[in-house]
């Protein structure tokens, strides 16, 4: 995963650069009599006790340069172990790309027996502290003590953290760990075994070799994650990197442990992985650059990761970033100021915090704009400003009003609605349709009310067929295998046939292809060019699922909605089809919808009161929480993106809420 821009690099060669003239310069040191040490006076040295063992040893406290100037601002702070090897890079690192942070060094133990000092180095300790078990040698295990990584973790707990917290401004929902190689086994063995120490793990090449049956068991112990149980979860940030050049028999366990973390199916759980051209020695100044372009990432709403990286890797925010008075970002969005009474603006900013904390589900984002502006922009988890987010189900509503598009522009009409849909497919062979493939028209399909009963065991014979499904063939094959098309089998049944029909319908109709026309003539028009929207196997764009746009351009669809098809004040989609796409011409028989929703052509429609007043409200939605809300009267559109695995809870809020703070009084 390549995730490196140029300005990391130019970042990574001054700093290896310099770690090389400081090692030379430490060499040239030794055999010099007339010098003298350098002192950096941006770094604390405090002598620290751990108060059960009463080893001695040293923190190495660097603040951020404005630290002083704001004594109301709390900080996060990244621990590391190794001190003396990794303050370098990361004091030049964060220096660079995470100015507001508080590092602390953890030493070795300082007090140590001097002829094993001697033997073995300053670091000798290291050996004690970050290993997980015993030795199986006695005489190792005698001489180097190892296993005693549940002790130094206890030090680093209650004494060292217990000191940062009450001597510095930190923000106590972001603590970072940086181990590399056995201190990066070390932060393995802290995940696992108390994941709540830190926020955030940076974890480079561990040598967890040897050591995976008992993180296994770890994990065991922890227990599998719950859905329902917040506390089931790790509730963590996970970066891990390891070299290119190291060696399989150490690369496997590493990669098998990648793998316990990701089996857990843990919502509250980012794993991120980068593999660092290099050996085990080689790949530290990277690792040491890269993790902190990632832990950046997870302290801005602005995020620096390369947009191709899956959206289960991007690591959660430590908090929530609430805005009130968005950002102009010259994005076509129009920005203002959130007017509202303190007592509603405190509200809001409730259930921002609500939100963040998990009680309504797995939400990434809610904006709000009012009277054709955004005036209230937040993010959370996984949501970013500029991170494109999956749309799930509500790109059927998308869909529609690319067909919107394509009847004010002349392709279609409004009478064209009610042809049976076959009518517009000229490349079919009808002798091979099923028994009233004819009944099924725009409207019908439109409405979720096709009629199509397709045998599932069967379908999936030919699902992944590209050849037999391409273009038309898709319609073709769906009117050929279904049961014969009646009055009673065209109720509402929600899926993906129907939209993908009607996609097929706009691609037969509009100059072109299809994909062409929902770029052209729908998103370039609205300024959205930061996306995805995927093929189905027909070739065809999906029409119910599978695109990503930025949560600021999801707005722009709503905006569609809210000004009744107009953009910048000349009819963009048709104002008769929207009108007619978002009412209630159907009500779902099905057990997840609300009993008072209903359906119109790929959009929802639901009353929402407020007082003794009730407005109407039109929705795009999507599984995992992917709404575009629009409630005219009131000037007003929601939106919100999340991966919720049981999305209904976040409407209470926003019936509750939201929509109330901009209700008339």
């Amino acid at each position: 995963m390549k995730s490196i821009t140029k300005g990391l690099l130019a970042l990574l060669l001054i700093l290896t650069y310099n770690a090389v003239a400081q090692e030379n310069g430490k060499k040239e040191t030794a055999s010099t009599t007339n010098s003298a040490s350098l002192v950096l006076p941006q770094i604390q040295v405090v002598p620290i006790k751990d108060t059960k063992t009463e080893r001695s040893y040293e923190l190495y406290i660097e603040l951020p340069e404005d630290y002083a100037e704001n004594p109301n601002k709390k900080y996060p702070v990244l621990y590391y172990t190794d001190a003396v090897w990794h303050r370098e890079m990361l004091s030049g690192a964060t220096e660079f790309m995470l100015e507001d942070i508080i590092l602390v060094g953890i030493s070795w133990q300082l007090d140590i027996n001097e002829d094993l000092k001697n033997e073995r180095g300053a670091h000798v300790s290291r050996f004690r502290d970050y290993s997980m078990r015993k030795s199986s040698n006695p005489e190792i295990q005698k001489k180097y003590q190892y296993g005693q990584a549940i002790n130094h973790l206890d030090f680093i707990r209650n004494d060292v953290i217990t000191y940062v917290d009450k001597t510095y401004r930190t923000d106590p929902n972001s603590r970072t760990y940086f181990g590399y190689s056995l201190s990066g086994e070390f932060g393995a063995y802290i995940l696992m075994s108390q994941p709540d120490t830190f926020n955030n793990y940076i974890i480079g090449s561990p040598t967890v070799k040897g050591e995976l049956d008992y993180l296994t068991e770890l994990n065991t112990k922890f227990g599998p994650y719950e859905s329902s149980n917040k506390n089931s979860s790790l509730n963590a940030n996970v970066f891990i990197a390891y070299g290119s050049l190291e060696e399989e028999r150490v690369v496997a366990p590493m990669e098998a442990f990648i793998k316990l973390l990701n089996d857990r199916r843990d919502d509250g759980l980012s794993v991120y992985k980068e593999v660092i051209d290099g050996n085990h020695s080689t790949a530290f100044p990277a690792t040491a650059v890269r993790s902190v372009a990632w832990l950046s990432s997870l302290m801005n709403p602005i995020s620096s990761l390369d947009n191709e990286v899956s959206f289960w890797s991007i690591p959660h925010l430590n908090i929530p970033f609430i805005n009130q008075e968005p950002e102009d970002r010259e994005d076509d969005i129009a920005v203002g100021k959130l007017n509202l009474s303190e007592v509603k603006k405190n509200a809001l900013v409730q259930v921002s915090q609500d939100i963040f904390d998990g009680n309504y589900g797995n939400y990434d984002a809610l904006l709000i704009s009012h009277k054709n502006k955004l005036v209230y922009e937040s993010y959370y988890k996984k949501g970013r400003v500029n991170l494109p987010h999956g749309q799930a189900s509500a790109v059927k509503g998308y869909t529609s009003l690319v067909l919107g598009r394509a009847i004010e522009m002349g392709y279609l009409s409004m009478d064209d609605l009610d042809k049976p849909l076959i009518h517009f497919l000229k490349d079919l062979d009808p002798t091979k349709f099923t028994q009233g493939a004819e009944k099924i028209t725009l409207h019908k399909a439109l409405t979720m009310q096709g009629g199509l009963t397709i045998d599932r065991e069967e379908w999936k014979e030919v699902e992944n067929d590209s050849v037999k499904l391409k273009g038309q063939g898709l319609v073709q094959t769906l009117l050929e295998r279904s049961e014969p098309i009646t009055e009673a089998s065209q109720t509402y049944l929600y899926g993906n046939y129907n939209p993908m029909m009607v996609m097929t319908v706009i691609d037969a109709v509009v100059p072109g292809t299809a994909e062409d026309f929902i770029k052209t003539e729908l998103l370039d028009p609205l300024g959205i060019t930061d996306y995805k929207w995927s093929k189905h196997v027909s070739g065809l764009p999906q029409a119910g699922s599978r695109a990503s746009i930025l949560p600021r351009d999801m707005l722009k669809f709503g905006h569609l909605v809210q000004n009744k098809g107009k953009l910048n004040e000349e009819q963009f989609i048709s104002a008769a089809y929207l009108e007619k796409a978002t009412s209630g011409i159907v009500r779902p028989a099905i057990d997840w919808m609300p009993k008072n929703y209903l359906y119109g052509y790929f959009w929802y429609h639901t009353p929402v009161q407020v007082g003794n007043k009730s407005y109407d409200m039109t929705l795009a939605w999507g599984g995992g929480g992917q709404r575009v809300m629009v409630v005219e009267e009131l000037d007003l559109t929601i939106v919100i993106s999340g991966h919720d695995r049981n999305d209904d809870k976040i409407m209470k809020p926003i019936f509750e809420t939201v929509v109330p703070a901009f209700a008339k009084d």
